[in-house]
Order: structure tokens, then C-alpha cells, then sequence
């Protein structure tokens, strides 16, 4: 993004939403925002560069680009994810792993379709609705470190993406009804991969308490929030 560019992220969950602004001014975030909010939200009422729009949807998977075929994308989705009567499944490119991300926004599509007619780009262009898991895949090859700990937590639901050197180890979600039951499912994967949290940083794209930050330091050596 270059300094005179102004980037809106919008995270959309079935309780609501919230976003953040990157500028030449800096950086500014909204917290977590009701659903009836969004209409009187002054900074939606703006055009932006670039804007994101992300979904927390857990009905996605990722395949391998030579494996997909479109006929089968809904087939495919199926066997991993519950897809029901009436869901619409698209694709997504991600070149960074040579995959492609089939998913589904069938999930808390009202308030992401409000908000995409609503934020649009200086163009007059409406914000496309995307997986959150696409914008997680994305953002964790820029993290610095060679072990790559990128996750996001909403609507009880784990999104974990896991990057050595540039080979994608791990990219899942996990139904976790706590934060508790979320470090679990951390802790897990890290074991079965065997990387050691103590020498590594997780990052997160979602908002974290002081309770749940410090709970996370007893075991990281760093957590980001990005």
C-alpha cells in the first residue's frame, strides 16, 4: 500500500462487525461494532482506495489449484463442510501456496451484503464479501518470523493458518465455544507439528482482551495483533 492510499478492513461476524483504517495519517480501529450501526457509521460514508471485506465463515476449503474443477466446486465443499440447500460456493485464487480457496458467505450474509453496497472504492466499485481464511492466507507470508502463527477467533469459531519457511503446514477451522477451547486447538496443531510456542509468535487478525493476550504470553514468546 503506498502512503497515499486509504485502506479500509472490514471483518464481518454474525454479531456484527468491525474495521480498521490505514492511511497517511496512520492507523485506526473501530472495535467490535453492533449490527445496527451500520448506517450511521461515518467512516462507511467515505470512498476509499482499497477496500476489504472480509466473512467469518467456516464453510471453505483449500485445494490444490490442479485438483480443482469448477463443475465439482460444490461437491468438493461438501465433503469437508455443511453445505446446505440454497448455499452459493465461489472460488479463489491464493498463487502464495499454489491453491485455490473454495468457500461458501452463506453465513451472516445479510450484514456483509449491507455493508458491501455500502463501502465502496473511489471508483463507485461495491466491496467484494471474501472469506476471512483468504485474507489469513494472504497476510501470514508477511509475518517476519520463519515459523508463521496466524490466527482469528469469532462466533466461537478457531481460523488457523500455519507457515514454515514458505510451505503451508496447516489452514483449518475449529468450532471452539470458548477462548479456552480455542488455545487448545493451538496447542494441538503446534504439537502435532511439533513447533515449539515458546521459541514462536502467534499473530491474530481479531481484537484480544487483556485476558485472553496474557493467557497466550504464559506459553508464546510474542503475540501480535495485526
Amino acid at each position: 500500500m503506498s502512503q497515499n492510499n486509504d485502506r479500509i478492513s472490514i471483518q464481518v461476524g454474525l454479531s456484527g462487525y468491525s474495521f480498521k483504517i490505514q492511511s497517511a495519517g496512520g492507523t485506526t480501529t473501530s472495535g467490535w461494532m453492533s449490527a445496527d450501526r451500520i448506517f450511521t457509521t461515518p467512516e462507511f460514508q467515505k470512498r476509499y482506495d482499497e477496500v476489504n471485506l472480509s466473512v467469518f465463515t467456516h464453510k471453505i476449503s483449500l485445494v490444490p489449484e490442479q485438483f480443482q474443477d469448477v463443475k465439482e466446486n460444490l461437491q468438493m465443499l461438501s465433503s469437508v463442510a455443511e453445505i446446505t440447500d440454497g448455499d452459493t460456493v465461489a472460488s479463489i485464487s491464493v498463487p502464495e501456496f499454489g491453491a485455490v480457496l473454495l468457500y461458501s458467505n452463506n453465513i451472516g450474509e445479510t450484514l456483509s451484503r449491507a455493508i458491501s453496497e455500502t463501502v465502496m472504492d473511489k471508483s463507485g466499485n461495491k466491496s467484494v464479501p471474501l472469506p476471512e481464511m483468504y485474507f489469513m492466507l494472504k497476510a501470514v507470508t508477511a509475518l517476519p518470523d520463519y515459523n508463521k502463527i496466524l490466527a482469528s477467533y469469532m462466533d466461537g469459531i478457531l481460523y488457523l493458518v500455519i507457515v514454515q519457511g514458505r510451505s503451508l503446514l496447516l489452514c483449518n477451522s475449529f468450532k471452539a465455544p470458548d477462548f479456552t477451547t480455542a488455545e487448545y486447538f493451538i496447542f494441538l496443531a503446534l504439537k502435532k507439528l511439533q513447533l515449539n510456542p515458546e521459541v514462536s509468535t502467534i499473530a491474530f487478525r481479531t481484537p484480544l482482551n487483556d485476558e485472553e493476550e496474557m493467557s497466550l504470553y504464559r506459553y508464546f514468546k510474542n503475540v501480535d495483533q495485526i
